[in-house]
Parts: structure tokens; sequence; C-alpha cells
């Protein structure tokens, strides 16, 4: 089978004809949102930085897409994860790096050893000190997924994707790369 048909093979539709009801099941994309999220919890959300993620000004809507994306895998795992919903939940993803990027690198190293001191001031320091190359990583693993999901989106969609009809979608290359 060539590779747009295996492709197409990891696309189920519920029901012919609404593409937003179509059901992602591939293997590569769910052990890249595995990684998303791994990577999501150990490296850009710890302990050590997650209170000053929360002061990021990035709305409920959006911090529960960062969650269902990150943190939700095994909801989706065996059922499929719907296209237009992991589109929405990258979006989310790409306007946190936006904000951390913006907001949270440039004072982040004062505010982590601005903090008291206590055993953990080691590995704060080192969790200040590698977020800028966590959260491109983060940002990196994102752009891969989307790019994945485009790819599998127009081979089954042909000349209607999914893609072109969530408007989020159209600054998340931006928001990733940071230009």
């Amino acid at each position: 089978m060539c590779v747009v048909g295996a492709h197409l093979n990891n696309i189920l539709p519920l029901f012919q004809g609404d593409i937003s009801l179509e059901r992602i099941k591939d293997a590569q994309v769910i052990r890249l949102i595995e990684q998303i999220g791994e990577h999501y919890r150990a490296n850009i959300s710890n302990r050590y930085l997650r209170p000053l993620l929360l002061q990021l000004q990035l709305d409920k809507s959006t911090w529960d897409q960062i969650e269902l994306l990150t943190e939700k895998m095994e909801l989706f795992r065996y059922q499929g994860f719907h296209l237009d919903e992991l589109y929405r939940q990258i979006s989310a993803c790409a306007r946190f790096v936006e904000a951390a990027r913006h907001n949270l690198m440039p004072s982040l190293r004062g505010k982590i050893t601005s903090s008291a001191g206590g055993p953990d001031k080691i590995l704060r320091e080192m969790a200040a000190s590698n977020f800028v190359s966590n959260l491109q990583v983060f940002s990196d693993l994102l752009n891969e997924l989307l790019v994945a999901l485009v790819e599998m989106d127009k081979a089954a969609n042909g000349d209607s994707p999914v893609f072109k009809q969530v408007s989020e979608l159209f600054s998340v290359g931006r928001l990733l790369v940071g230009h």
C-alpha cells in the first residue's frame, strides 16, 4: 500500500461527508502527541515553572485546550482524535509558546532566582536555564505534529481539507517560529 493509502486508513470518518468528525488513529501521530505531553509536563510545566506559567495572560479555553493535548492523552488513545480539535489544541499551544516567549522569558531568570532558597534552588535555576531550549523543543514538536496532520488531512480530504476550515491555524506557524 502506498504511503497516502496508509494515511487514509488512519483517518476514520464517522459519518460520510462530515469531515469535522473524522478521527485520527495514526501510530506516528499518537507517539508524537505522547512525546509532546511528556516534554510539556517534564520540562515546561514542571513544579518549578508552573506557578510562573499560570501568570501568563491566556484565557481558560486556551489552558483547557493545552491540557487536552498535553495531559489527557488517555481520553483519546483508543477512540482516536478529532482532526479539527487537534488543530485547535495545536493553535492553543502556539498561543502559549508566543506568550511565554514575550511575557515570561525576558524575566524568567529574575523571577526564579528571587524565589526562596531551599533545597530545590539548583533545580529551579536549572529549569529556568533550560526553559528557552525546552520551549523551542516544544514548539518544534508542535510544528512536526501540525505538518503530519496537514499532510494526512490533504490526502484524505483533497480539495476541502479540515485545516482550511479552522481559522485559528493561519497564524500558528508565525506563533511557533516567533516572528
